[in-house]
């Protein structure tokens, strides 16, 4: 009789059966499975998740032109030299625009830049400004007073750009009186560059002054 208990009690005959069991784990496998996918996906998206990453060169490949401008503008502006021609000292010009009460400068020197700019052409077109206005077409600093010219060089239409930055106006008023003090051309678009170049990153593609 103890034999016969012994063999009751037998561990084999306490396991499980296929019918209790179910059969093989398929829903332990099947969360398993599901846990590493999930896990492949977040290491490795597929490619619906790849736009994102591809974005973010094609932006970066836009913003590249803006960063490389300046240095563009610097490697070209010498080999361009542009002819203009000087109006007569005592060809009449438009009135100056209406200069506002809120102007970065007093209104007389505002006047002596517009005047200057009109007569010296041949002094402002080769002179670079460095206020960004090279976004809005400008290409030097007389470009900032005035807007368009007659057949003989005399002013048709003013630019009333420069009358609110004071960029524009503080080297124009260089410029000239630069140039009042016996100053080339190019002595006067060397000394400009000198004073702004470094305190302004941004500057108009300005030809270079002819020979002298």
């Amino acid at each position: 009789a103890p034999m016969a208990s012994k063999k009751h009690t037998n561990p084999v005959s306490e396991a499980a059966s296929p019918e209790q069991s179910g059969g093989p784990p398929w829903v332990l496998i099947g969360g398993i499975l599901a846990v590493a996918a999930v896990a492949v996906f977040m290491l490795y998206p597929g490619s619906g998740s790849e736009t994102p990453e591809t974005a973010v060169p094609i932006d970066d490949d836009a913003a590249e032109p803006h960063a490389a401008a300046p240095a563009a503008v610097a490697e070209q502006t010498p080999a361009e030299v542009v002819e203009v021609i000087r109006p007569d000292p005592d060809a009449p010009m438009p009135p100056l625009p209406l200069i506002p009460n809120m102007v970065p400068r007093p209104a007389e020197v505002i006047a002596e830049a517009y005047e200057f700019a009109g007569r010296n052409p041949d002094i402002l077109e080769f002179v670079p400004c460095f206020c960004g206005c090279e976004t809005a077409g400008h290409r030097a600093n007389a470009h900032c007073f005035v807007q368009s010219r007659n057949a003989d060089g005399g002013v048709e239409a003013w630019e009333p750009h420069g009358m609110g930055c004071a960029v524009c106006i503080d080297v124009a008023r260089d410029a000239m009186q630069l140039h009042a003090s016996g100053a080339t051309v190019r002595d006067v678009r060397a000394a400009v560059e000198t004073k702004y170049a470094s305190r302004f990153p941004r500057r108009t593609p300005t030809p270079t002054p002819p020979s002298q």
